[in-house]
C-alpha cells in the first residue's frame, strides 16, 4: 500500500513488525522477503516516486577530508535511490574477504562466505544473471584467452551485469507498491530515533515530511538501510538518551568509512597494445548477460607481500592524457551533475548507458584496433582498490542543519599506508609477470612514489575520477562492540529491536562492486527477523 505523508500524513500512525528506513537497495528485497512470510511493514523512503531537488538537497555536506565528489551527487534519495541510475556490475566478495589479516588492521567479518553463499544465490537470480558461477569458465565460453600468468601469483575474478535499468524503481515494484503486508510511506524522513530510557531498544521513529509536522512510527522492529552515511548520520544525530548518540557508547557509529579508490597505475608496455586490452574487454553472449575479467594477486601472494584484495584492469587512451578527460567525458560527467535524476534525466542517463552498450558490442573494438595501431592510444594499468579499515576514515555531524533540523553529515575520507602499498605490489607483481613472459613491461607513475597515502584525483580515468560511488563502513560488524555498531545478525550492539542493513555493516570492503552482497545480506537479515518475530518459512 502506498501512502504519501505529504497528502495523508496519518499514514504514520499505524504500528507494524518492522520498519525499515530506506527503499533502496537494501530495504526493498528486505521489505519484499518478510511480507512474503507474513510479516506487516512499513517501508520509509524519505522521497517520492520520482526526483525531487529539494529532498535531495537533505545529502549536503562538507568533505572535510581527502578530496570526494560533492556528497549531495554521490548518491540518490527517493524510491529505489541510486540504483535507479546504476551501472549493474555484480560481483562477489571473496573468501579472504572474510577473513582476520593480521596484516589488515581491523580485518575480519564475524561471518565468512559459507553464512553468505546460500544468499548469494538468490540476490544473483534476482538480477537475472544466469549461471552462478564467477570463475574463468564464463570468460572461457565466450572466447576470451588471457596470458598465461602464474596462477599462484595473478589469478582472475569476474564482473556480471544486470542490464535492466531501474529494477528498483516503482516499475519494477508493483508488488512492493501495492502489497496488503507493506506500507510504504513516502516523504517520511526520519529525523530522530527515540531510544527507551535504559538505552536498550528503540521505541519510535520520528518522521517529518518537508512543510509538515512531525510524526511518531511505531513497530515491533526496526532496520536502518539508508546508505552508509544516513545510517551513520541517524545513529548520530539521535542523542537525547545515549548522548554520543543511538549504538555509539564505544564511538564507532561513522568511522571505518570505505571506497574503492580508482587510478592509473602504469603504462603498459607491449608488443599489441590493442591485443592485450582486447582480452580484458566486457564479454558478450547472445541472450545471456555480459562478463568482464579483472586481475587480482593471488591469496597467497597477499599474505606473503602483506597486501590488500584489489585488483586491476586495461584502458586505452589517447596519447595526451596530460590534458585530462576527453571531451566525451567531460560531456558526460557535466551531464551527470547537471541534469536532475528526474524521469527525463534517468531517460537520458539509460540512453547514453544504452547507446554506449550498442557501441561496445558493434563498434568500440574495431575503432580501438584501428586507434591503437596507427599509434593514436596507449595502454594503461588501471586498479579498483580494496580500502583497509581505518577508524579515522568517518562520518561526523556538522554544526549546520538540513532543512527539517537535522544536522548535516560531513564525510572526512581517509586512506591509510596499506592502501597505496597494494598498489605497488600490484604493479611489481605484474611488471614480473610481463618479463617473465617476454610480453613487455611497465613504466609505473610517479604518484606511486610519494610516501604518503593520498591518491591523485585524475579526470582522464574515466566517470569515476576518484573512487566508484560504493559507501562502505560506518556501522561495522563485529562481534566486540567495542570493534563495531552491529553483531554477526546485523543487530545494533545493546538495542534488542534495532538493525542495520546495507554496506555500511561491512567490516571490510574488498573489491567487489556493494550491490550483490547488499542483497544478499538482506535476505540473509530477512531470515533472522523471521525467526525472531517466530513467523514459519
Amino acid at each position: 500500500m502506498l501512502v504519501d505523508l505529504l497528502r495523508n500524513p496519518e499514514g504514520a500512525d499505524t504500528v507494524s513488525d518492522v520498519c525499515i528506513v530506506g527503499a533502496g537497495a537494501a530495504g526493498i528485497p528486505l521489505a519484499r522477503e518478510l511480507a512474503r512470510h507474513g510479516c506487516s511493514v512499513t517501508l520509509l523512503e524519505s522521497g517520492g516516486l520520482d526526483y525531487e531537488q529539494a529532498t535531495q538537497d537533505l545529502y549536503r555536506g562538507a568533505n572535510v577530508g581527502m578530496a570526494y565528489y560533492e556528497l549531495e551527487n554521490s548518491r540518490l534519495r527517493f524510491f529505489g535511490g541510486t540504483t535507479r541510475i546504476w551501472g549493474g556490475r555484480c560481483a562477489l566478495l571473496d573468501p579472504i574477504d572474510f577473513q582476520a589479516r593480521d596484516w589488515v588492521p581491523h580485518s575480519g567479518w564475524p561471518i565468512d562466505l559459507t553464512d553468505l553463499e546460500p544468499h548469494y544465490h538468490r540476490a544473483h537470480a534476482f538480477f537475472e544473471l544466469d549461471t552462478f558461477d564467477y570463475g574463468p569458465a564464463p570468460l572461457r565460453e565466450r572466447g576470451a584467452t588471457l596470458p598465461g600468468f602464474d596462477p599462484g601469483r595473478i589469478t582472475t575474478r569476474l564482473w556480471r551485469f544486470d542490464e535492466r535499468h531501474e529494477r528498483f524503481g516503482p516499475r519494477m515494484c508493483r508488488d512492493v507498491l501495492d502489497s496488503d503486508r507493506i506500507r510504504v510511506l513516502l516523504h517520511a524522513n526520519v529525523v530522530h530515533l527515540q531510544a527507551n530510557a535504559d538505552a536498550t531498544a528503540v521505541e519510535s521513529l520520528v518522521v517529518r515530511a518537508l512543510g509538515q509536522p512531525e510524526r511518531i512510527v511505531r513497530a515491533r522492529h526496526f532496520v536502518l538501510a539508508g546508505g552508509a552515511i544516513e545510517n551513520a548520520r541517524l545513529l548520530l544525530a539521535s542523542r537525547d538518551v545515549e548522548t554520543g548518540g543511538v549504538g555509539n557508547r564505544f564511538d564507532q557509529v561513522g568511522r571505518y568509512f570505505m571506497e574503492h579508490p580508482n587510478g592509473r597505475l602504469a603504462r603498459v608496455h607491449v608488443a599489441d597494445p590493442y591485443a592485450f586490452w582486447m582480452a580484458m574487454q566486457k564479454r558478450f553472449r547472445r541472450l545471456q548477460p555480459p562478463v568482464a575479467p579483472v586481475l587480482a594477486l593471488a591469496d597467497s601472494l597477499q599474505r606473503q607481500e602483506r597486501t590488500l584484495n584489489s585488483v586491476f584492469t586495461f584502458k586505452l587512451q589517447r596519447r595526451d592524457t596530460a590534458k585530462g578527460a576527453t571531451l566525451t567525458q567531460q560531456l558526460y560527467n557535466n551531464i551527470k551533475h547537471a541534469i536532475n535524476a528526474d524521469a527525463k534525466g534517468r531517460a537520458l542517463n539509460h540512453a547514453y548507458r544504452n547507446v554506449r552498450a550498442w557501441t561496445q558490442r558493434r563498434v568500440r573494438n574495431t575503432y580501438e584496433r584501428l586507434r591503437s595501431r596507427a599509434g593514436l592510444s596507449r595502454l594503461y594499468m588501471m586498479v579498483r582498490g580494496e580500502q583497509a579499515p581505518n577508524p579515522a576514515s568517518r562520518i561526523v555531524l556538522s554544526s549546520q542543519r538540513d532543512a527539517l533540523g537535522v544536522p548535516l553529515a560531513d564525510l572526512n575520507w581517509q586512506l591509510s599506508a596499506i592502501d597505496k602499498h597494494a598498489a605497488r605490489v600490484l604493479v611489481h607483481t605484474f611488471d614480473a609477470e610481463l618479463r617473465r613472459l617476454g610480453l613487455g613491461c611497465l613504466e609505473p607513475f610517479d604518484w606511486l612514489r610519494d610516501p604518503g597515502p593520498q591518491w591523485p584525483v585524475d579526470a582522464s580515468i574515466g566517470n569515476h575520477p576518484i573512487a566508484g560511488y560504493h559507501h562502505m563502513g560506518t556501522t561495522r560488524m563485529s562481534d566486540d562492540p567495542r570493534c563495531g555498531v552491529v553483531d554477526a545478525n546485523c543487530r545494533v550492539h545493546g538495542y534488542a529491536n534495532l538493525f542495520v542493513a546495507g554496506s555500511s555493516v561491512f567490516p571490510t570492503s574488498g573489491w567487489a562492486n556493494p550491490t550483490l552482497t547488499i542483497v544478499a545480506l538482506s535476505y540473509r537479515l530477512a531470515e533472522h527477523l523471521r525467526s525472531v518475530l517466530r513467523v514459519s518459512s
